[in-house]
């Protein structure tokens, strides 16, 4: 039986681990993007330069492909449904339409019965006034939005006149937890109730941005099984196929939230390459792609570091040990706060 074509909507990273992944399973991939210079072409099959709404352009990632997918949320849902009435895009796009909007994606978490932190959606300035008992908390637009964009934190009420917020855009406010640590789940679902999920993962952040993530979170048995069943119970809900990240908050209480749904494969995952015997990007392929699913083995604890801006051209330059692995995203432009790198080491 011949294997798929695995299109790929989105060049950056993440493209580029996926090609990684499907070479190596023998899948072939075609990347889509629109950003000319996406460094996921240089390792994927074929490369498409297109804007996601451009209809000659997707009918031709159609027509090269069996299977698609996407690295990152933020596709046009138009384009997922659009796409998907001809070849399967998994995840499939109705996932998208709740993830992209955070309103939605919050309503959604609390009707499992999941905890999430207190929100509440904000259409104007004076509605703040009315829910003060919110804050601190974090002014966030219901669409759009990563590694901190369109997020502001807001201690009092006097903080919103230092802001230029447009409300027309849609925001909702969440209150902020005493926040002891973060957390994520990666797993990945092939079926009904069949699923591999790696361990947890413990995370932390800089202005918003992923800076290390770490395995095993050093968590207690009752957050390490909760975290595992509520991600279970996410992905099944959604009759998820590939793989997932749930992030959570974990409180000076030892209280459990889900922070956010990325579905997708994700940064704090990164060290599942060199941890695993399978790592989530292989395994979104398989499940994508409906190959074997094969048995989680971890070989090793890692740490990940992501490598921001010119501190790429440190690491281009360095030697490493036999337990450090340095992945160079191969992007063109170095920027302040762009992810250009990462570096895994095993412990």
């Amino acid at each position: 039986m011949s294997k798929p074509t695995l299109g790929v909507l989105g060049g950056g990273q993440l493209g580029s681990m996926l090609a990684i992944a499907a070479k190596k399973l023998e899948i072939k991939t075609v990347i889509y993007c629109d950003d000319a210079h996406a460094p996921a072409q240089k390792f994927s099959d074929e490369f498409i330069y297109g804007k996601y709404d451009d209809e000659e352009k997707i009918n031709e990632l159609i027509n090269k492909t069996d299977v698609i997918t996407y690295e990152f949320e933020n596709i046009p849902y138009e384009t997922l449904n659009k796409i998907n009435k001809t070849k399967p895009v998994l995840p499939k796009p109705s996932v998208n339409r709740i993830i992209q909007h955070r309103l939605a994606e919050k309503d959604f978490i609390n009707n499992l019965n999941i905890r999430t932190t207190q929100y509440v959606l904000i259409e104007n300035k004076s509605e703040i006034n009315a829910v003060q008992n919110l804050l601190p908390g974090l002014l966030k637009t219901t669409t759009l939005g990563y590694d901190g964009k369109g997020q502001h934190l807001i201690n009092s009420i006097e903080d919103l006149n230092d802001l230029n917020v447009d409300f027309s855009k849609g925001y909702i406010l969440e209150k902020l937890v005493k926040l002891k640590k973060e957390i994520s789940i990666i797993i990945t679902r092939f079926s009904d109730k069949k699923y591999e999920i790696y361990d947890p993962i413990e995370n932390i952040h800089e202005d918003q941005i992923l800076k290390s993530s770490t395995i095993p979170a050093d968590i207690s048995d009752k957050i390490l099984e909760l975290s595992k069943s509520w991600a279970m119970q996410i992905a099944e809900e959604l009759k998820y196929v590939g793989t997932l990240c749930v992030e959570f908050f974990i409180d000076r209480n030892e209280n459990l939230y889900v922070n956010e749904i990325a579905p997708r494969v994700h940064n704090s995952g990164h060290l599942t390459i060199n941890a695993y015997n399978i790592s989530q990007f292989e395994n979104h392929v398989r499940a994508v792609c409906n190959l074997e699913q094969i048995k989680l083995i971890k070989i090793s604890n890692a740490k990940m570091i992501n490598l921001m801006g010119s501190q790429i051209s440190v690491y281009r330059n360095r030697k490493y040990g036999p337990k450090e692995f340095f992945f160079d995203y191969l992007k063109k432009e170095i920027k302040t706060k762009r992810k250009m790198g990462h570096l895994t080491t095993l412990v």
